[in-house]
């Protein structure tokens, strides 16, 4: 016996277009969605529970009068120009959830390992001078500009920022999806990164979508949160001018370790044209082209009006190579790594292989399925032989 059910016509509506379903994808797996929608007819149960798993909405839902009224459950330091903060996609809500479920696992792994808490967890305060805060992260993490001006590649000086963050006891995840699930894509439009501060495990994560460069400056601007021991999601579009005063603090931090000024008056030529400088400096500091063209304005070798309008034309530029760019798998135990973070990675599997944690729970957090992968991953990762 087939059964009908009533579901919530403003739920269905919300639901389909909070995950971005045109009425087109939805025809074509539900013939009556139209009807749907009129109330002149009803989905089945089967068709309601497919229909949520599609939307990822709890069914329970669909039995409300009205939407839920759905929040962050981190406070939110995005702006988005000058409308109102959307509500939160699915897909974002989700890897949050899901960093906070190993942040959780983290923590109370790092107590039984009878870790010290991190001293430099909300050592700041947005009132400290973003200079002197910026000096003593990269003494913390003994990052030294020159090492950085020698590698090769934006994507070294990013692996090699984010195993010193490691190295502090921060875990650094980058994904362009939503766990493992290629699809499930990240908007980067809504978020770039977000920081889960605590004492015993502190969490950044960064959406993989975005530029190597532009995750060099979206990566230390969320250490800055983990500085001042906040928790947060943040919009860190580099030239953009953030309303709320603790972004702003975070952006000056991230541009100082990432760009000293000391450094950055001791490299920039005069004689230049412009848009060269700009490129070369972004070679050498290994940071987006924006960064550069920010700090060249903080320098004051630039007025405002140049700055924005070598902004704008820099931003066309960066979308015209993003849209030519093509994607690449790249090596999988690498990428593990760096989309769970090989801190957290060592630890789970290192957990595992000691019998603490069982290979159902390493397998969930990890997002592996088989054990051929889980024994593998330990031998890249250095936990097996």
């Amino acid at each position: 016996m087939t059964t009908y059910v009533p579901a919530s016509i403003p739920v269905l509506t919300w639901a389909a277009e909070r995950s971005g379903l045109a009425d087109e994808q939805l025809l074509s797996r539900f013939s009556k969605w139209q009807k749907w929608l009129d109330g002149e007819a009803n989905p089945t149960m089967r068709q309601l529970e497919t229909f949520a798993s599609l939307t990822h909405t709890p069914i329970g839902y669909f039995f409300l009068p009205e939407p839920p009224e759905i929040s962050l459950p981190v406070p939110d330091f995005r702006t988005f120009r000058d409308s109102d903060i959307a509500e939160p996609s699915a897909n974002l809500l989700d890897t949050i959830y899901l960093c906070q479920q190993r942040q959780e696992w983290y923590k109370e792994y790092a107590r039984i390992q009878a870790y010290d808490p991190l001293t430099f967890v909300g050592k700041a305060t947005a009132d400290d001078d973003p200079e002197a805060v910026a000096a003593d992260i990269r003494d913390v993490l003994g990052l030294s500009i020159e090492e950085r001006q020698r590698l090769s590649t934006w994507a070294d000086a990013l692996r090699q920022l984010i195993r010193k963050i490691e190295d502090a006891g921060v875990m650094v995840m980058i994904s362009s999806v939503v766990g493992s699930n290629s699809h499930r894509k990240l908007n980067l439009e809504e978020f770039r990164g977000f920081a889960l501060s605590d004492d015993y495990a502190p969490l950044i994560f960064l959406n993989g979508a975005d530029s190597k460069s532009a995750q060099m400056f979206s990566l230390v601007h969320e250490l800055a949160h983990v500085w001042l021991g906040q928790s947060g999601v943040s919009d860190t579009t580099t030239g953009s001018v953030p309303r709320l005063q603790v972004e702003k603090w975070c952006n000056q931090v991230a541009a100082e370790v990432l760009v000293p000024m000391a450094s950055l008056r001791d490299s920039y030529n005069t004689r230049n044209d412009l848009t060269l400088e700009i490129q070369r400096l972004a070679r050498l500091f290994k940071v987006s082209s924006l960064v550069i063209l920010r700090r060249i304005h903080d320098a004051g070798y630039i007025d405002t009006d140049t700055l924005w309008s070598t902004y704008h034309a820099e931003v066309e530029r960066i979308h015209a190579l993003d849209e030519r760019a093509g994607g690449g798998g790249g090596d999988f135990y690498r990428s593990l790594g760096a989309r769970v973070s090989s801190l957290f990675a060592r630890a789970v599997l290192s957990s595992t292989l000691e019998g603490q944690t069982s290979f159902t729970d390493a397998f969930r957090m990890l997002g592996v399925r088989k054990a051929t992968t889980f024994y593998e991953a330990a031998r890249q990762l250095g936990v097996a032989q």
